[in-house]
């Protein structure tokens, strides 16, 4: 009984602490890309000014991204 509780905790874990990292590298790259937006608009003395077809290009590019993450680790 006690191993199948200390293989349960084992289980969660991993499970949050890879959360938990996935989650504060996230923040940190969503951090410095607005810190590149708000440098790129202080350099050109305007407002950040991102258009309807950047945004769309950035989402896919997104999207592209968390595909190749949940690729990881399968088999070709």
């Amino acid at each position: 009984m006690d191993k199948s509780k200390e293989s349960a905790q084992v289980e969660s874990g991993w499970k949050t602490r890879t959360l938990l990292i996935g989650t504060l590298v996230g923040a940190l790259i969503g951090a410095g890309a607005a810190y590149l937006l708000v440098q790129n608009a202080a350099r050109d003395e305007g407002q950040v000014k991102v258009s309807a077809g950047d945004g769309i290009k950035l989402g896919l590019l997104v999207l592209g991204l968390l595909r190749q993450v949940a690729q990881i680790g399968e088999g070709s």
